[in-house]
């Protein structure tokens, strides 16, 4: 890329139907002056017996009132303030900018150079696989030339804001085709712009898709583990960029590109 890159449970309100207090037990074997005596003891028992039906069917309509929790599955009250945050993936809106999606610069440490001068690099594991790919394209009477690897935020800076000036572009479009700093692949140190040394005329340019250059890598560029980063219409809404490439043939540069997006494997038939 020649600039680019880059939850109450609503209580049952059971009605409070609660029965009549049974009437005191009455004693009828006998119906003399000690009956007076005994009739308050009576009450008095009655009175104990009513209390604990109340109390049993208060227990009773409370349990059944009372929230069901499964003891397997016990969360958090849902007050609000006790709600834990949803993590957002790196591809919700809040990590992009202009459809450029947020990138960590790549450790000085892991690059190494790719072209002869040394200007341009990227990390180790990409480097060697793209080296392997340039070799076995020449052996097929293609020439692969890299133009740009890894790049800093600072530098990405001056290709967005600096460029953008020059060519009075507002930021909505210059992010068409450059991303803003922080937002490029190109910071990961695992993009390469790639151009085909036998018509440098089209190098960064459309146009570059009618090369052997971008022939050969749309048939075997996979094999060593690059894949187009922008191709026509894609989901970012970035440019077409047949010359930028994005190595993903090993686990860390795969999650840098991939982790928390939505993308469902691709089924090939008889190709397992």
């Amino acid at each position: 890329m020649n600039n680019a890159e880059f939850p109450r449970k609503p209580q049952n309100s059971l009605a409070a139907s609660s029965d009549d207090i049974p009437a005191a037990l009455r004693d009828t074997s006998d119906v003399t002056t000690s009956q007076v005596r005994v009739r308050p003891n009576i009450l008095f028992m009655g009175g104990i017996a009513g209390f604990i039906f109340l109390a049993t069917i208060s227990g009773f309509l409370f349990a059944l009132t009372s929230p069901k929790t499964d003891i397997g599955s016990q969360s958090a009250p849902t007050n609000p303030t006790n709600r834990t945050a949803v993590k957002k993936s790196p591809s919700d809106n809040t990590n992009r900018v202009l459809g450029h999606l947020a990138y960590a610069e790549a450790p000085e440490s892991e690059l190494v150079r790719i072209s002869r001068d040394g200007r341009i690099r990227m990390r180790q594991g990409a480097a060697e696989k793209f080296q392997a790919m340039v070799k076995a394209a020449q052996e097929q009477g293609v020439i692969l030339v890299p133009i740009s690897g890894f790049r800093t935020i600072k530098e990405q800076e001056t290709l967005f804001f600096g460029i953008g000036a020059q060519r009075n572009q507002q930021p909505t479009q210059r992010a068409a085709v450059s991303a803003p700093p922080k937002y490029s692949e190109h910071h990961t140190g695992y993009a390469v712009d790639i151009g085909d040394g036998a018509v440098p005329a089209t190098n960064l340019s459309t146009n570059f898709e009618k090369t052997r250059a971008f022939q050969w890598l749309q048939g075997n560029a996979a094999r060593y583990g690059f894949e187009l980063s922008f191709p026509k219409d894609n989901s970012q809404g970035i440019s077409y960029e047949p010359w930028h490439w994005r190595f993903v043939g090993n686990s860390q540069s795969l999650e840098t590109f991939y982790k928390g997006k939505n993308i469902k494997p691709e089924l090939i038939e008889n190709n397992p």
